[in-house]
């Protein structure tokens, strides 16, 4: 430490003191933004890191819905060879049954031969020539009839294995169905997860299962569907947090953001002839303020309940107040 000097007046001088402490707080702020521009390094790094991964997940599922295509094609071309070869086994059973028939009308007519053959012995030449053709004709139709028979076996198991291939690609199908419904969940959870931090420790506002609940009285006066000023800061924040969660989301994912609106039991004294009415317009009235918002409306429904979905169904003012509600669900369409 500097010793403080005396004047002519033997007066303390403050001046080296100021001096010290001036060079302590440079050094402070040089340290803090040394600490600052490392910090800054870190987050570029991180963000890099997380654009790259989010660029190999677009290039995977840009591959899925590739693949995907090609099932869907492949399986139309399974079901047509299906369908043929249906016809081609119905009109060979056709013809074995013509053939079958034909069959027991020449065993029909050689026994009425042999009959003949018993009682006039003068026509036996003849009638041998004619049963020597008749076993003739009978041993082509027998030629025919396993080869007709050897046909379908050999169809029958053509078919068992199209039916292997084709319940192959179903479960193909059904897997991608699978994983693009784990991306919209995903995608929700991350909306959902945005809006708990946004909107965390708000009276009236809560998760239920796969969706957002906001209670009535935060965006409505009770009876009407007019938005308060409060309701319109809501549905703004929500709608600023909802674009830039589905900006990520793949176009090949057919999500909806689903609007419900939610009445309690009450008989309804206002304008609306009733809870069906008023819990529509409700919801309508918030889609149409997500799309001034910026929001597509080919990813928006409202739908109403009235009161016939309650969360309690107790006969209490909390439990009226609580089945008043909108509901934000994002699902597939």
């Amino acid at each position: 430490m500097a010793r403080r000097r005396r004047g002519p007046n033997n007066a303390l001088d403050a001046w080296p003191g100021y001096v010290d402490a001036l060079s302590t707080l440079l050094m402070v702020v040089t340290f803090v933004l040394l600490v600052f521009v490392v910090g800054q390094q870190f987050l570029s790094v991180s963000l890099m890191r997380r654009e790259h991964t989010l660029d190999d997940l677009q290039k995977q599922l840009a591959e899925l819905s590739h693949m995907l295509s090609m099932t869907e094609d492949k399986n139309k071309s399974l079901n047509a060879t299906v369908a043929s070869l249906a016809n081609d086994k119905q009109k060979n059973e056709d013809q074995l049954k013509a053939l079958a028939g034909q069959m027991a009308l020449l065993n029909g007519q050689l026994q009425s031969k042999d009959q003949a053959l018993a009682s006039a012995d003068s026509a036996s030449q003849q009638q041998n020539s004619k049963i020597s053709d008749l076993q003739a004709q009978i041993e082509e139709l027998t030629r025919q009839l396993q080869a007709i028979s050897n046909a379908l076996d050999i169809e029958k198991k053509n078919e068992t294995a199209k039916d292997v291939q084709i319940q192959d690609l179903g479960n193909k199908l059904n897997i991608a169905l699978a994983d693009k419904v784990n991306q919209l969940k995903r995608y929700r959870s991350e909306f959902f997860g945005r809006l708990r931090d946004i909107l965390k420790n708000q009276k009236g506002v809560n998760v239920v299962g796969d969706r957002f609940v906001f209670q009535s009285e935060i965006l409505f006066p009770q009876g009407s569907a007019d938005l308060t000023a409060e309701g319109k800061k809501e549905i703004t924040t929500l709608a600023k947090t909802f674009k830039q969660v589905s900006s990520t989301i793949p176009t090949d994912i057919p999500w909806i953001l689903r609007i419900d609106g939610h009445a309690d039991k009450q008989p309804i004294h206002s304008a609306f002839p009733s809870n069906w009415e008023l819990s529509s317009e409700r919801a309508i009235t918030v889609v149409k303020l997500l799309i001034s918002e910026g929001i597509d409306p080919r990813h928006l429904a409202a739908t109403g309940f009235a009161d016939y979905q309650p969360l309690d169904a107790a006969n209490t003012p909390a439990a009226y107040a609580r089945n008043r509600r909108i509901e934000f669900r994002l699902t597939d369409r």
